[in-house]
C-alpha cells in the first residue's frame, strides 16, 4: 500500500467528515464538534486518541459492509472514562485500564482492542527518524528537565559521531488526561528510580521540566513538536509516521537498540498474561526480548454488563467482532498490532458473555 493511499483514510472516513492531517492540533476537537448527528443505527464511543487512526479505518470499512457508522470522539482516555460513566456513549476507550475493583463497582467489563507503541519524537535538524539513540534512563532525565540541552554529555555518549547542537530541549507533553501519558510514564517509572520518586505514573502528571508546553491529544503533541524547534514529545506511532516526525531509537530491556514498528510491538506483547489481571489491564512496557519495543501498550474498550440500550450495545460488540476478524490488514498498514485469534476467542467467551444484550 502506497504512502499516499495510507494517508487517504485520514481525509475521508466513516464519520462523513473531511479530516485534516494528524498534524493539525484541532483534529480531535473538530471531530467532536462537527461530526454529523449519529443515526439510530450508529455506534457511539469516546476516549483514547491512541487508537483513533485504526478506529477510523475500521469504521470506514465496516460502514461499507453493514451501513452502520461509528461516531467516536477522540478526546483522551480520561474523557472516555467520564463519558461511559455518564452513559452518554455506548463504549469508552482508554489506554490506562481501570482496575478490577473499579470495574466491579461500575458494573462494566474491559477488554483490549488493539496494540501499538508510544514513541519519543523530536524536532532537531538535521536528524531523520531513528538517527539518534536514547536509553530509558536518559529519556527520563530529559522529560524531568535535568538534561536540558541536546549536546548534554549523556546524549553525546549515546550518539558517537553525531554533531549534537547546543540547543535547549523543549518538552512537549499531553495537556489532557491521557492513556498515552499513562503508558509513557508507566515506562519511565519502570526504568528510572528518579522518575518514580519525583513524578510517578498516571494519565495526568505534574511535568517537572522548566521548558515545556502542553498539547491536547496525540494530535496536539504531534503538532507542537512539528512547530517547536529543539522539542521532544511522545505520541502513538501512527501520528509520528503520518506527520513524518523523527523518532528516537530506544534501548530495550535486553540492551538492544530497536526501532518502532508492528513487529517490535508484537514482540513486546508476545508473552502477555491477559487474564492474570482483573479486567485484563496488564502493562506491556519494558518487556523482555531482544526485539521488544520498550513502550508498548494496549487500548481497551469499556462497556456495561447491563447496558441501558441493549440494541446499541449489541452493535458495538458486532463492530469489534467484525474488526477482530477482518481488520488485521488495516492494523498492520497503520503499524498497530491486531489481537491474536486465540485472544479474541477468549474475549468472546469470557468477557462479552457477561454483557446482557437480550
Amino acid at each position: 500500500m502506497s504512502l499516499q493511499s495510507k494517508r487517504a483514510f485520514v481525509r475521508t472516513t466513516a464519520f462523513g467528515v473531511a479530516l485534516l492531517d494528524f498534524g493539525v492540533a484541532l483534529l480531535a476537537t473538530s471531530l467532536a464538534s462537527v461530526s454529523p448527528v449519529a443515526t439510530a443505527a450508529d455506534i457511539t464511543g469516546a476516549g483514547a486518541t491512541f487508537p483513533y487512526p485504526i478506529f477510523a479505518k475500521w469504521a470506514e470499512d465496516y460502514k461499507k459492509v453493514t451501513g452502520v457508522g461509528l461516531n467516536y470522539q477522540s478526546i483522551g482516555s480520561s474523557g472516555g472514562i467520564r463519558q461511559i460513566r455518564a452513559k452518554t456513549v455506548v463504549f469508552g476507550a482508554t489506554d490506562a485500564p481501570l482496575k478490577g475493583d473499579e470495574l466491579e463497582k461500575d458494573g462494566m467489563v474491559q477488554f483490549p482492542v488493539i496494540l501499538g507503541g508510544v514513541v519519543p519524537v523530536i524536532n532537531l535538524d538535521p536528524f531523520k527518524p531513528g538517527e539518534l539513540r536514547v536509553t530509558g534512563e536518559v529519556l527520563a532525565e530529559i522529560f524531568a528537565g535535568s538534561i536540558g540541552k541536546w549536546n548534554d554529555p549523556k546524549l553525546v555518549a549515546l550518539n558517537p559521531g553525531k554533531s549534537l547542537p547546543d540547543q535547549t530541549i523543549t518538552v512537549v507533553h499531553r495537556a489532557d488526561g491521557s492513556g498515552t501519558t499513562f503508558i509513557f510514564t508507566d515506562y519511565l517509572t519502570e526504568v528510572s528510580a528518579m522518575w518514580k520518586d519525583k513524578v510517578g505514573k498516571g494519565a495526568s502528571v505534574k511535568w517537572p521540566a522548566n521548558s515545556s508546553v502542553g498539547g491536547k491529544g496525540n494530535e496536539g503533541v504531534a503538532a507542537n513538536v512539528s512547530r517547536v524547534k529543539g522539542s521532544v514529545g511522545y505520541v502513538e506511532y501512527a501520528y509520528a509516521k503520518k506527520n513524518k516526525i523523527p523518532h528516537l531509537t530506544m534501548m530495550n530491556r535486553d540492551g538492544k537498540y530497536v526501532e518502532p514498528d508492528d513487529l517490535t510491538f508484537a514482540a513486546a506483547a508476545a508473552g502477555a498474561d491477559w487474564f492474570g489481571t482483573p479486567g485484563m489491564g496488564i502493562s506491556l512496557v519494558n518487556q523482555k526480548g531482544g526485539n521488544s519495543w520498550p513502550i508498548t501498550g494496549a487500548s481497551f474498550a469499556l462497556m456495561y454488563k447491563q447496558p441501558a440500550d441493549k440494541a446499541a450495545s449489541t452493535e458495538v460488540v458486532k463492530f469489534f467482532d467484525w474488526s477482530f476478524k477482518n481488520g488485521k490488514k488495516q492494523a498492520a498498514e497503520l503499524d498497530y498490532v491486531a489481537l491474536p485469534d486465540a485472544l479474541t476467542d477468549q474475549i468472546r467467551q469470557k468477557v462479552w458473555s457477561q454483557i446482557v444484550n437480550k
